[in-house]
């Protein structure tokens, strides 16, 4: 089964005070740091469709979402989650050969650190401070679920945006690949290499 994701995502200035809240509300579970590089098949302009390739320091895993746009709604948004892990040094170069065979280029790096919190009151929704590296600050408040509980997982993340006192109006759920690509940044040096 495919999980689907719901989501919503904040900016955030002052992270102390958001933190504070949010250890009211739910449990520290992690922190991390995670690289992503994206690939795409279009040389100009931004993508209409892409796909990442995630280090997380422990295994790189390949992902790619589909956005349900008949879903979103109030803010909060939902995509179709597909993720694969790739194993072996041998099998990653053999992916990216693969990748720049079929004519796929890289097209943007993001490099964040996260801070992970499980809401007391439903362990299935995340809360995430992200510092994204030339972007600053986000939150984003995630459910993973089956289609039949998307309208459940949206009324959890509103709930939760409600219980942090963030106003409705300051949901922004444009995507970090986008802030990045708008601001010229690719930040190529840091991709992954064939092994």
């Amino acid at each position: 089964m495919h999980w689907l994701e719901v989501e919503t995502k904040v900016k955030i200035e002052n992270v102390p005070k958001l933190r504070k809240k949010i250890l009211k509300i739910a449990k520290f579970e992690k922190k991390e740091s995670r690289g992503d590089d994206y690939f795409a098949l279009q040389k100009r302009g931004y993508p209409k469709k892409s796909f990442r390739i995630r280090d997380d320091g422990k295994k790189l895993i390949v992902n790619f979402k589909k956005h349900l746009k008949s879903l979103w709604k109030s803010g909060v948004v939902v995509k179709r989650e597909y993720e694969f892990e790739l194993t072996g040094g041998k099998q990653v170069g053999n992916f990216l050969e693969l990748l720049e065979d079929f004519g796929f280029k890289e097209w943007v790096k993001k490099r964040k650190t996260t801070e992970s919190y499980i809401y007391k009151k439903d362990k299935r929704v995340i809360i995430e401070i992200n510092y994204v590296q030339y972007l600053g600050y986000y939150m984003e408040i995630e459910y993973k679920a089956k289609r039949s509980e998307v309208e459940k997982a949206r009324k959890k993340i509103l709930q939760v945006l409600k219980e942090l006192e963030i106003d409705k109006k300051d949901i922004d759920n444009i995507g970090y690949t986008r802030r990045l690509y708008d601001k010229g940044i690719k930040d190529k040096k840091y991709f992954i290499q064939k092994k």
